[in-house]
């Protein structure tokens, strides 16, 4: 049983408790921009421990009867086809993942709102298609001079020509499929339409990320420079909270740069605006829910290591810029990050250097490390996995879980009917030939009760993992970090 650093349940009473008084201050309705994920937040999972990934939602559920969502997508997004990197779908598609699921939640999805339109044809079809499915759609344009021209922006040509969205609860939250989809400018626009309309409203913006009230170089604020390293987000003082309250309290430049420009449309729109620093305008209350500090900075610390081994492998597939690499490697050394913290690291390369070839090693949840090899019939990743369940369900090493009779024709049959150069089974292989195997052998039975222990727990790997591999072991919940080279010499690794 891993360490819990997090009151999940204390999260979900504060912060439900935070946002109903922001409410109340701005007279009964407010705009809340969601930053991050909304749901399936695992970085904050990794470095919470206790936290839940889908935090946010039961959270939303718990005010269900004042939500109603407004999803904002870039039409510029829609036709350049934009794809999630961590879903594989399109942006467009994802707004229609995103309503079933709210859905499916009984969370009340208002409208959609299709930002920065120009006539864009991809977008009018979108536009189309949700109006055939029931979902109400409004357009907000490009507007000259955004974000610094505050007389043009505050005007009816710049906020007034948007389509105003018409809302229905107190608590409207505005969340898109990815960054840069103008939930922010969507907020501003229904503030300026509100006002014009004599409706009392106010703006809050929800990330869990950093976390204000922690030190600026804490483990878990690093771990996020680490996340956002590829978009040079770089945390930092807040500097008119300093000024304005004389106490420190962290947020990162882009919030800070942008909060004067902020200042003045909220004076410009409302004649006075209700903050005094960019994180004045948040109502993150994750900071007063760590129950355990030490648990959540050794679990940050590994994070950060893991963001490293990501990017040098990224870096090698000519995916990250070297200057990203650079900026981990800073973040490391400001938070003490060695490999040495993650004992797989060390056990996986010695495994290596025995064997000759490459190797894994997983720190299981009672901190027993065991590691894998390559064979004739197994990659590193599948030979691991094996390994593991076995060490989890107390099967000793001499018993086989999936008889040689059994891996060796499927080995054949890779090579001389399909086409592969490559006789090993992928971990994807070995479940289903262990799924087979259970039905004989109480063994592989037992193996197989025991994956659902493998969530949370590192792996650390010699070489780069196939992209079959990796994503089998990142869907049982294994936090997979690799070395930054491969097996073999050749160009192409697909």
């Amino acid at each position: 049983m891993k360490d819990v650093g997090f009151d999940n349940q204390k999260y979900l009473t504060m912060q439900s408790a935070q946002i109903k008084e922001r409410i109340a201050q701005f007279g009964g309705k407010l705009y809340l921009e969601f930053g991050g994920k909304l749901f399936d937040d695992y970085h904050a999972s990794r470095v919470l421990p206790g936290f839940a990934p889908d935090s946010k939602l039961r959270m939303l559920q718990q005010l269900q009867d004042d939500v109603e969502i407004v999803i904002a997508i870039n039409a510029a997004d829609i036709e350049k086809n934009k794809v999630r990197g961590d879903l594989g779908i399109t942006y467009d598609d994802d707004v229609l993942r995103l309503i079933d699921i709210f859905r499916g939640l009984n969370l009340f999805v208002g409208s959609v709102v299709l930002t920065r339109y120009n006539g864009q044809a991809a977008a009018d079809a979108f536009l189309k298609r949700l109006t055939a499915l029931g979902i109400r759609c409004y357009r907000h344009y490009p507007i000259a001079g955004y974000p610094s021209n505050i007389p043009h922006i505050v005007s009816d040509e710049g906020l007034g020509k948007n389509d105003y969205i018409e809302t229905s609860h107190s608590l409207i939250v505005v969340t898109a499929p990815g960054p840069g989809s103008g939930k922010m400018a969507t907020c501003l626009s229904q503030l300026y339409h509100d006002y014009k309309r004599g409706v009392a409203a106010g703006y809050a913006k929800f990330e869990t990320f950093p976390i204000w009230n922690l030190p600026l170089k804490h483990p878990v604020n690093l771990a996020y420079e680490a996340a956002t390293a590829d978009l040079n987000d770089v945390n930092m003082i807040d500097p008119f909270h300093l000024e304005a309250y004389g106490t420190t309290a962290v947020n990162y430049n882009r919030d800070v740069e942008i909060f004067p420009v902020l200042n003045a449309i909220f004076e410009k729109i409302q004649g006075q605006s209700p903050y005094k620093s960019p994180t004045d305008m948040g109502v993150n209350m994750a900071g007063n829910c760590i129950v355990d500090d030490a648990v959540c900075c050794a679990a940050s610390r590994l994070e950060i290591l893991r963001r490293y081994y990501t990017a040098c492998v990224e870096r090698l597939q000519g995916k990250c810029e070297e200057e990203t690499v650079r900026k981990l490697e800073l973040v490391m050394k400001q938070g003490g990050v060695t490999p040495d913290i993650c004992p797989a690291v060390s056990a996986a390369l010695v495994k290596a250097e025995a064997t000759a070839g490459p190797a894994g090693a997983m720190v299981l949840p009672d901190g027993t490390v065991v590691t894998g090899k390559t064979s004739d019939t197994l990659g590193a990743a599948s030979a691991l996995l094996l390994n593991a369940l076995k060490s989890l369900g107390g099967i000793a090493d001499h018993f086989e879980l999936i008889s040689s009779q059994v891996l060796e024709p499927v080995c054949r049959l890779k090579t001389q009917y399909l086409g592969h150069k490559n006789p090993r089974l992928h971990t994807d292989e070995v479940l289903m030939a262990l799924t087979i195997s259970a039905l004989t052998n109480p063994l592989a039975e037992l193996a197989q009760q025991q994956l659902p222990k493998l969530r949370g727990c590192d792996a650390h790997f010699t070489v780069v993992l196939s992209d079959v591999d990796e994503k089998q072991l990142r869907q049982l919940g294994i936090l997979v970090s690799c070395e930054a080279r491969y097996e073999t010499k050749k160009l192409y690794h697909k």
